[in-house]
């Protein structure tokens, strides 16, 4: 039997959809692209825009043409939200919630079998008041990248910021046992992995529901695992950091000196209309304390361009945080009007135009301010994961991530042949260089 799968949206998402893959592996499935005829399709749905539903159901139709037979088991944030809708999308034969992922392969396997691929099996849906416990899905031992592992170590958000669905979709805040952490990243550092990429819904939070003292103790037991490797985290919220919690990161050897921070906003007024429940004082009060540890420490953030009752004025001063962070990635978005939430019932929305200008202007400026720390970094010397190797205008580049998240081109011919071997075989080389200048998305650097 083959089964392909297809998923959209966050990190949280892919590792949970490599978790349910092994599940089907293990149990004698044959795997197929998600373009290839298989007995069953297992979509791992996103909502956070109305972009990501669309795409959702996109991929449904698609499916379901390719293979009219095929069981079609639909999971993830939008068949949670959206369970009615999604189920009666022609071709659909289960809906799973996001909080019973572990249940996709027994339904799947069962119904392909029983033959009763035509009967629409809508799975109970856990209310926020009812997802209490983290679902373990087990340990993985591989992922699709071969030197870089995302691992899921949360689930789940109690903030519930004003333009945000997500909170609903994925319930309150569990977090998973640490010692299964520890054991899922040995694993995977022990089958080549270099860099273990901890995620979750609101990944600041993890310990809270254990009594522990936030996510310090957690990286304390990640950084005695033998071996040659880093630890990077995808996002801190800032409402939930402060100083104080980022010093406590400072020790830890193997911890990336790069933060994902999601200010959505540089405006105060903004800022409190998202019920974000900080400042822009606060948030550069993070950022210096970053910076005092590490000069050049690699900041990367996430912008909402046209929020309800954004002004001029409030955009200009997300640019100007943007700057002042110097950041060294920025994720703008388009605000996207979620059915359910606060911002949803505002009268005062954005017209599509403006947010469309607004966020192209965002995007410059954080190109900019990305320029700005490269240029600081002229000359620095800095370790890079190379990943793979890429032509760029006709010429062959090492291309890698530095520890502050700077992506870094080096000419292949500076490598043995055995290094441009492993590089391009996906396994990843750590190599020590000198950054150079700006170039393309990063920086050119010699080793």
């Amino acid at each position: 039997m083959k089964a392909a799968f297809h998923t959209l949206g966050c990190r949280v998402n892919q590792y949970e959809t490599e978790a349910i893959r092994e599940q089907f592996e293990r149990a004698g499935w044959d795997i197929v692209g998600e373009d290839q005829p298989a007995d069953a399709y297992i979509i791992n749905t996103c909502t956070v825009t109305n972009m990501a539903d669309r795409k959702s159901r996109q991929f449904i139709r698609r499916a379901h043409t390719e293979a009219p037979d095929a069981v079609i088991a639909v999971t993830g944030c939008y068949a949670q939200t959206s369970a009615d809708e999604v189920a009666e999308i022609e071709g659909v034969s289960l809906v799973i919630g996001a909080d019973d992922k572990s249940k996709v392969f027994s339904l799947v396997d069962e119904m392909v079998r029983s033959k009763n691929k035509k009967t629409r099996n809508a799975v109970e849906m856990k209310p926020y008041s009812e997802r209490e416990t983290y679902e373990e899905l087990g340990v993985i031992s591989t992922m699709e990248d071969r030197c870089r592992a995302f691992m899921k170590i949360e689930d789940g958000c109690n903030r519930f910021c004003s333009y945000c669905i997500i909170p609903y979709a994925r319930g309150s805040v569990r977090s998973r046992k640490p010692e299964e952490i520890v054991e899922e990243a040995a694993l995977l550092v022990g089958n080549g992995y270099k860099e273990i990429t901890l995620t979750g819904i609101n990944t600041a939070l993890y310990g809270s529901d254990l009594g522990m003292d936030g996510i310090a103790p957690l990286l304390e037991m990640l950084d005695k695992i033998p071996g040659d490797f880093r630890i990077r985290l995808s996002s801190l919220e800032p409402m939930v950091i402060s100083p104080e919690y980022v010093k406590k990161l400072f020790p830890i050897k193997k911890l990336c000196h790069h933060l994902h921070l999601a200010a959505q906003s540089g405006s105060d007024h903004v800022l409190k209309a998202m019920h974000r429940q900080y400042d822009s004082a606060e948030f550069k009060a993070i950022v210096d304390t970053l910076r005092e540890f590490d000069p050049h420490y690699g900041i990367s953030t996430d912008i909402i361009a046209g929020f309800p009752g954004e002004t001029e004025e409030d955009v200009n001063d997300s640019a100007d945080l943007l700057h002042y962070m110097k950041c060294c990635k920025a994720h703008i978005f388009r605000y996207s009007k979620r059915k359910g939430t606060v911002a949803a019932e505002r009268t005062d929305q954005i017209p599509a135009q403006i947010k469309k200008a607004r966020s192209e202007y965002l995007i410059a400026e954080g190109n900019k301010a990305a320029r700005a720390l490269f240029e600081e970094c002229r000359g620095e010397g800095r370790r890079v994961l190379f990943e793979e190797i890429e032509d760029v205008d006709g010429s062959g580049y090492a291309t890698g991530f530095t520890d502050n998240y700077i992506r870094v081109y080096v000419p292949s011919g500076e490598f043995t042949e055995a290094e441009a071997a492993d590089i391009t075989e996906g396994k990843g080389l750590f190599r020590d260089v000198t950054l150079s200048d700006s170039f393309a998305d990063g920086m050119t650097a010699s080793l």
